[in-house]
């Protein structure tokens, strides 16, 4: 996720934290979207303005950081906070915080394949109870999710493959391998009266895909905020947006809610891309990415051995 804001300011998610150490969230919890909340909906965004002046905010009033940060990580924040305002006026696809799916072609043949996707989450909700919450695997997570009602199956994320997971979800690995620039695949499972307040992820140079797998009725009592548009999943929808807008998502159902979570490198013109790349590898040596992966190894490690155990008790 990114540090929190009214607008918005960054764009990445998995091991998210990775560029922003610091992020932020609101001192006070956050509300719930009323029903008397005016939105507008993701269907009916105008199409993507290219050349649309960016608009996009780099800082977030009245929320102050969780902790000081060290010289070189404040150094590093420095250079990825002029970045990103390169990034905004480097971007081949426009700023919006919800895309047009027609800008991403590839995106109908996600959906395309979507019941392949949904056959191999529902064995792997067989264990469900077994899966890790979010904040297990990536810690910053803590700050807006502390229990197991957010929970993850990951395949991939800033450079590392979980051979495990992937054998138990070939189809869904092949059909992510269509997403030009993929940096991060897992499913994201959302569990009934689960509220991720609002929040920012910490970079905008990737852009997040949701497909809806797994969408209980009544939809009208989940969904996803993301800046000023709400979005309903829909099983077999993909939605595309940037997170680097303050967004939030709750599920009020008694069900539980399940999307493919991809983020994917943003399109950028030079030099915009090549800074964007360069990022984007460094990250991966980062404390917050190697965290997050000894954490998933770990994981994975209890979590096979138990089903080895239970194959031959």
């Amino acid at each position: 996720m990114r540090p929190n804001g009214a607008n918005r300011a960054g764009g990445k998610r998995y091991f998210c934290h990775h560029f922003r150490q610091i992020c932020r969230f609101p001192s006070q919890p956050a509300t719930e979207p009323s029903a008397d909340t005016p939105v507008t909906n993701a269907v009916d965004m105008p199409p993507v303005a290219t050349g649309s002046k960016p608009g996009q905010t780099f800082g977030t009033a009245g929320i102050k950081p969780m902790v000081r940060p060290r010289l070189a990580t404040r150094i590093l924040m420095a250079i990825v906070a002029q970045v990103e305002k390169l990034n905004l006026r480097c971007s081949k696809v426009g700023n919006p915080a919800f895309y047009d799916k027609a800008v991403f072609p590839w995106a109908r043949e996600i959906e395309k394949e979507w019941p392949l996707i949904r056959a191999e989450l529902d064995k792997v909700l067989t264990r469900k109870d077994d899966l890790p919450g979010f904040h297990e695997i990536s810690s910053d997570v803590s700050t807006i999710s502390t229990d197991a009602g957010w929970k993850t199956f990951l395949l991939a994320g800033y450079g590392f493959k979980s051979d495990n997971n992937i054998r138990q979800c070939p189809q869904t690995w092949r059909i992510c391998q269509k997403i030009p620039g993929l940096i991060t695949a897992m499913f994201s499972i959302l569990e009934p009266g689960k509220h991720l307040p609002p929040h920012r992820g910490p970079y905008n140079g990737v852009l997040r895909l949701h497909l809806g797998l797994i969408v209980p009725e009544p939809r009208e009592q989940l969904g996803i905020r993301v800046s000023d548009t709400e979005y309903r999943w829909k099983e077999g929808e993909a939605v595309i947006f940037d997170d680097a807008y303050e967004h939030e998502a709750w599920n009020r159902t008694p069900h539980t809610r399940v999307v493919l979570f991809v983020d994917f490198v943003k399109p950028l013109r030079f030099p915009g891309r090549f800074l964007n790349w360069l990022l984007l590898h460094v990250a991966v040596f980062t404390p917050f990415i190697r965290e997050g992966v000894d954490n998933q190894k770990a994981w994975e490690k209890r979590f096979y051995a138990e089903a080895e155990a239970l194959r031959n008790g």
